[in-house]
């Protein structure tokens, strides 16, 4: 009944949703009272044809973001969707609302106003007299397989472009569907699909020349004499030639130098920005060009005597911008006035990268790369395999066009873009070249090891691991018809194509199981790829609240009011760099450059915000110095010195008032502020690589004026740095100064320092760096250095302390903070000097760092692992250093001097160790296994075995169990296969729900949750999955521990048809009985039938409830893209005991669903838990055995007997049954 009456609901909006309460033309009042205030349209989507649609729809999960406040609660779509970015599908079709106490709007008998395109509102002054509005939430249903025609594309180019023949045009339409679940099936829609339609270019016109142009300038601006030219075309020369002359050239008069004395040439030279640029060199364009004049401090210049016309052009040329040039035009006044605007000089940097490509051998692969930049790149560079290739042979542009490949073409191909800026390089894009009879994807699946449950062992040996088999998800060979597309179109990857079932033999019981059996190519998983986080102040933890995020040029968002954010991944970035922005401008910008993980999913980043140091009062008539560091009880590193008279207004007039100066600087000799770096300190060197920089401070910068504030820029500027603060001597001569480019997240050179004595009292010489800089647009600097000695450090994730190389973790951020150890005393840290964040692939992860091979501890790092906020724990470096379990063998190991935090102190976490960077010696075999491997040797790093040398976190999980009957990897989302039985049935969207059991005994126990089909046909009784988890001691109660337990949520299957309300069973381990049930959770149940039976006290038994029900109801609901992120964040809420908190201490006697007493018992006593483990059967017999005795005594509100489908007879009042229709 229930998707029947859902694809009634879905009808009847999409033919009549005006019927109800049309919003279309109606007004939305706002909470100030403007009660015209328009309701924005909603998009327009492709018409969806009902006859072709695939049927069925959903509800989405209740909203309620709005108050009965003030004028009312309003629930408008738009706000829903800014704050729950992808939970409401595109085109809602119809909307339902109830109040907090779960009641219909009519039945407290208030008036409402709702639409599925606009959302809920309830106003205040709308009601009878003497009530207000109640405090609602809504949902929407949206549409589940929306099979429809897309609108016909363009008509084609005619076949026959000659003129004088006919030929065909051609328009197309695809069958398309906006839910992922129908990618794996073959769309029909009725209809034509291509339409075709006779086309001509027409009878052949005769051949004719167009119009003259116009007269080109002349050779020379004047003194001797020139020539000039003009051009015409020739139209229709298919034909016949045209008779004559295509250019024609005539002698410019010469003129003298300069021959117009009455006429005077004013202009200005500015930035992008409309700042003032002075300076700038002024010439004559011509050969060669003739200088005429420089701009001054307000960027204004002036010639006497130019004379004007199509020959007198003028440019401006100013250091580290791109010139401008300007025609110099006379008004007829003897004044022309020109504005030449210069673009400021940025490095190229790769928009678009090639792809990956699979082809077959005789076809042919087309790569394309684009660079942007000023001035935009023209000129591009082709590789294969690091070698050049020649664009004589090759003919190439951006695009490089392979044809007939053989295997000998295969390889990584990239591209190198080439300004006077600089040169930037696109990542690697791999050519796979199939041999004749070679297959892209073999149809034997590769082994895939899970773990079966502890009672169930698979073979005489006790092996609790069984291989259900695994089809990687490699590329297969592209389509013809994408030979000569830059991507490819419809993708296809190597993918599950047959599964089979299996019994395996447990005590007492057969546990069931799917196997890949087959592998084939077919459509690839398209998960989504998020970046997720939360902003805060790095010395308060304040939250960003509403702060904008931008995305090159591009404002994406805002974060939200807790400082939380998500960002989208746009296709095909290799480098994802955003820019957090306060509106209040108490904080610096945060320009960072966010790992992801490229296989699908979320990744968690928290984002640190430096706050803007206090503004101090300065004196622009006087020279000013400000002290660049912040350690106490420390020298600075270097001091910011502001001559006289050198703060400008953006006109470029000298400001001589007061200025408010605010210098926000980083030390890096305080680790605490790694976190608060922006960008990740990496430069374009000469060659377009991205190499890394070591950092000795950076500074953000904020001149205003005291009383308009309006933003002040400088003239040239000294940084000072102490020379005594750089430890390393070397790095003397290589010290730069840097701005950062918020657009790229990459350093650009501002300068040189030069070394300087000077006296700093009687007896004390002091040796300075000293650069010059101007500050005018850029606002943040940095103090590096370019690090040749570069190395990769190996580091694995695993999902518990045995190191299984099949048990490895995906999808987990390893950050790598690079310390300078103080002289003497190679383990304490005297400052960070870069940081570098890896997520990890499916074999680890490489992450650079700087290395020494003479001084072992010339560079130290620190490491920690982070998934999804979670930190993982490092190996332990005491009593015993074990290199077994560090994963690194003797003598290696003890030279990189591996220490866990806690090393020392017990105190301290045990989530990070430090290491000495240690540059392998070739020719030292025990230092060519990793896990630091040289520079060069990026490859062998990512491609290391797992038995190689590496680093490890794991997870620390104690007494937690999973199985899912159908194999899924949660760190590796296109593992997903579609079927009935699989535990996440979306694989763009995971919906992870928990119950908290509360238990009441002397210790800890296991808690068991056995979850199978309750209600869908073709799932009823057949198990989905297990999970076992401990429960954990409540400190602040006696003799109470609690247990999040993880069970399936009951909606849609993978195909989308039809709901399953999951029959869960929760069964404790030992001599347990049920002792109490959450009353609100109790009365649900009842009020949403069919209804389990819960005669055995040991166990609770229910099917679980469609609705996010909350802490209210002992129930933890979170949805997300990443299953990982959406159960640790479930599991925070269900510690806490709250549906918005997060904690890791167990509060056993808050937001609990049921209770359990559980006592001690005699060993001969068997708990319900092991006769389940057993023998299964017999003790779920035991179930329906007490079942049925019961059902005698007492007829229950309704009654399914999940083996047979039959439901009994029962009564329900008339309340119940419009309950029952509300809930549909």
């Amino acid at each position: 009944m229930l998707p029947r009456t859902l694809a009634l609901l879905a009808l009847a909006a999409f033919h009549g949703a005006a019927a109800r309460d049309s919003l279309e033309n109606d007004s939305e009042p706002a909470k100030s009272g403007a009660l015209d205030k328009p309701w924005k349209a909603a998009p327009d989507v492709a018409d969806l044809d009902l006859a072709t649609a695939g049927g069925g729809a959903e509800w989405t999960s209740w909203f309620n973001i709005d108050h009965p406040g003030g004028d009312g609660d309003y629930e408008s779509l738009e706000a829903i969707r800014f704050y729950y970015r992808g939970r409401v599908c595109q085109r809602p079709v119809a909307i339902q609302a109830r109040t907090t106490e779960w009641e219909l709007p009519e039945e407290v008998g208030e008036i409402v106003h709702f639409s599925p395109k606009k959302g809920f509102r309830c106003v205040n002054k709308e009601q009878p007299q003497g009530k207000t509005c109640s405090n609602y939430h809504i949902r929407f249903l949206c549409p589940l397989e929306h099979i429809y025609w897309s609108h016909w594309s363009s008509w084609s180019p005619c076949s026959r472009s000659a003129c004088g023949r006919s030929g065909t045009q051609t328009r197309r339409r695809r069958c398309v569907s906006a839910h992922l679940a129908a990618a794996l099936k073959e769309l029909k829609c009725k209809g034509k699909a291509v339409e075709r339609r006779e086309c001509s270019a027409g009878p052949c016109p005769e051949a004719a020349w167009a119009e003259w142009g116009a007269w080109g300038p002349c050779s020379r601006s004047c003194g001797r004499a020139a020539k000039r030219l003009r051009r015409r075309s020739c139209k229709n020369a298919k034909t016949s030639p045209c008779v004559g002359r295509a250019a024609e050239v005539q002698k410019c008069p010469p003129s003298p130098c300069p021959a117009c004395p009455e006429h005077t040439l004013q202009g200005t030279v500015v930035s992008a920005t409309g700042a003032a640029l002075p300076g700038a060199r002024v010439f004559l364009e011509g050969r060669p060009p003739a200088l005429l004049a420089r701009s001054d401090a307000r960027g204004r210049f002036r010639v006497a005597g130019l004379c004007p016309g199509a020959a007198a052009n003028v440019s401006a040329h100013l250091e580290k911008f791109a010139p401008a040039l300007a025609p110099v035009v006379s008004n007829g006044s003897g004044l022309s006035v020109v504005r030449l605007v210069l673009q400021r000089l940025e490095k190229p940097y790769m928009v678009t990268h090639p792809e990956a490509k699979v082809r077959l051998a005789g076809q042919r692969a087309t790569f394309c790369c684009k660079a942007s930049g000023t001035p935009v790149p023209t000129k591009y560079y082709w590789y294969h395999n690091g070698t050049l290739l020649d664009r004589k042979v090759y003919k190439y542009g951006s695009r490089l066009a392979l044809r007939g490949l053989t295997p000998a073409q295969a390889g990584t191909y990239h591209c190198k873009a080439s300004t006077e800026a600089g040169a930037i390089q696109s990542a690697p894009a791999r050519l796979t070249v199939l041999a004749p009879g070679q297959q892209s994807c073999k149809s034997k699946p590769e082994p895939n090891l899970i773990k079966l449950p502890s009672e169930c062992r698979r073979d005489a040996v006790g092996s609790q691991y069984y291989d259900v088999g695994r089809c990687p998800p490699t590329r297969c060979a592209g389509s013809p018809a994408d030979e000569a597309q830059c991507g490819e179109g419809a993708r296809r990857c190597c993918g599950v194509r047959r599964m089979e079932a299996r019994e395996i033999q447990c005590s007492g019981y057969l546990l069931p199981i799917k196997v890949v059996a087959k592998c084939g190519c077919g459509p690839c998983t398209q998960p989504r790829i998020l970046v997720r986080g939360r902003v805060t102040a790095a010395d308060t933890g304040e939250p960003l609240r509403f702060g904008q995020i931008f995305l090159g040029k591009k404002k994406i968002g805002f974060t939200g009011y807790k400082g939380s954010f998500t960002i989208e991944v746009p296709p095909d970035t290799q480098r994802l760099v955003a820019r957090f922005v306060d509106r209040q401008q108490r904080f610096v910008d945060a320009v960072k450059v966010l790992p992801f993980n490229s296989r699908g999913g979320a990744v968690y980043q928290d984002i640190k915000m430096m706050r803007k140091k206090e503004p101090v009062d300065l004196d622009a008539s006087q020279t000013n110095t400000i002290p660049l560091g912040e350690v106490r009880g420390q020298e600075p590193v270097g001091e910011l010195v502001i001559p006289a008279g050198t703060f400008l207004r953006s006109s470029g007039e000298v400001f001589k008032g007061t200025v408010k100066a605010s210098v926000t600087f980083l030390d890096p000799r305080d680790i605490a502020t790694a976190g608060a770096a922006s960008s990740d300190l990496s430069f374009a060197n000469a060659e377009g690589e991205i190499v890394p920089l070591r950092t000795y401070g950076m500074f953000a910068v904020d001149f205003r004026e005291g009383e308009s504030n309006e933003a002040l820029q400088t003239g040239p500027v000294e940084v000072r740095m102490d020379a005594g603060q750089i430890r390393m001597p070397e790095h003397l001569q290589k010290m730069k100064l840097w701005s950062l480019n918020p657009e790229t997240g990459l350093w650009e050179e501002e300068g040189v320092f030069r070394q300087a004595k000077e006296k700093r009292g009687k007896r004390e010489d002091r040796t300075f760096l000293i650069g010059n800089m101007e500050i005018r647009e850029r606002r943040l600097f940095n103090l590096d250095v370019p690090e040749n000695r570069r190395c990769f450090v190996k580091v694995r994730a695993y999902s518990n302390e045995k190191f299984n190389p099949h048990e490895q973790l995906e999808g987990v951020v390893i950050s790598l903070i690079n310390l300078e150890p103080q002289p003497g005393y190679p383990t304490n840290p005297r400052a960070w000097g870069r940081f570098d964040s890896i997520v990890t692939g499916p074999n680890g992860a490489c992450l650079p760092a700087f290395c020494d091979g003479e001084r072992p501890d010339a560079y130290s790092a620190y490491l920690t692992a982070t998934l999804g906020g979670e930190e993982l724990e490092a190996v332990a470096s005491s009593p015993v250093l074990n290199p077994n379990a560090v994963g690194v063998s003797r003598p290696y190991l003890n030279k990189l001097g591996y220490r866990r935090l806690d090393h020392d102190d017990p105190d301290f976490k045990k989530t990070a160790f430090q290491i000495n960077v240690a540059k392998p010696d070739p020719n030292n075999i025990d230092e060519t296994n990793g896990p630091i491997y040289p520079y060069r040797s990026l490859k062998e790093c990512e491609e290391a075995p797992a038995s190689a040398n590496h680093f490890r976190f794991y997870r620390v999980e104690v007494d937690k169990y999973e199985y899912n009957v159908v194999p899924f990897k949660e760190s590796d989302l296109t593992s997903w296969t579609g079927d009935y039985l699989s535990w996440w049935p979306n694989p763009q969207e995971f919906r992870a729900c928990f119950i908290k059991v509360q238990i009441e005994g002397p210790q800890e126990y296991m808690v068991r949750s056995r979850n199978v089909g309750g209600s869908h046909p073709l799932t009823r009784g057949q198990l989905y999955g297990l999970r076992d988890t401990r429960s954990v001691r409540d400190l602040l109660l006696e003799s109470s521990s609690g247990a999040c337990v993880e069970f399936k949520c009951s909606g849609m299957l993978f195909d989308q048809s039809l709901v399953d309300r999951t029959l869960v069973s929760i069964i404790p381990q030992g001599s347990c009985r049920r002792t109490a049930v959450n009353s609100l959770l109790r009365e649900y149940l009842l009020r949403h039938p069919p209804v389990a039976e819960n005669n055995n006290t040991a166990a609770f038994t229910m099917l679980a409830p469609v609705d996010p029900l909350g802490h209210n109801y002992g129930i933890y609901t979170v949805t997300d893209q990443n299953p990982r992120l959406a159960k640790e964040i479930a599991i925070g809420r269900c510690f806490d005991g709250t549906s918005d908190g997060f904690s890791r201490e167990m509060k056993s006697g808050v937001g609990t669903a049921v209770t359990f007493t559980c006592q001690e018992r005699p060993v001969t006593q068997e708990s319900f838990f092991q006769r389940l483990l057993t023998a299964p059967a017999e003790a779920l017999d035991e179930i329906r055995r007490e079942m049925g005795a019961n059902e005698q005594r007492r007829a229950p509100p309704e009654v399914t007997d999940f083996s047979s489908g039959w439901r009994a007879p029962a009564q329900r009042s008339p309340g119940g049954r419009r309950r029952m229709r509300e809930q549909l």
